[in-house]
């Protein structure tokens, strides 16, 4: 089965018919979750944020930020782009109290392959 988008966006009225599409969309990362902020009582609200460009990041355990940037289909220009609007984000939310390096080391890499350490 052809899927064409990219966010799957519910209200939690209809969560356990999405559920039954879990085997679907949870291998792909597009079964809604509030977790992601995909799961909400204003679901216009929030496909018009995931429609402008919100983009959700994390991090784990070991200090690491995780994201999406693009697309290996994407130009080269376009990549450089998100990389470094990201990073003037991360840059930009660091807390006043934080001390010292707040941005040690930046690693890209496509799914499944070795990360490419890059500079800042």
């Amino acid at each position: 089965m052809l899927i064409t988008f990219d966010v799957a966006v519910a209200s939690p009225k209809v969560m356990s018919k999405v559920g039954k599409l879990g085997r679907l969309l949870g291998p792909q990362g597009k079964m809604p979750s509030p977790k992601n902020g995909t799961i909400t009582t204003n679901v216009p609200a929030a496909v018009a944020e995931f429609a402008a460009g919100k983009v959700e990041f994390r991090n784990d355990a070991g200090g690491n930020v995780h994201i999406v940037v693009g697309k290996q289909s994407f130009e080269a220009e376009k990549l450089l782009e998100n990389i470094n609007a990201f990073v003037a984000h991360i840059k930009k939310i660091k807390p006043a109290a934080a001390k010292g390096t707040y941005i040690k080391k930046m690693c890209i890499s496509a799914t499944m392959t070795p990360g490419i350490t890059v500079s800042i």
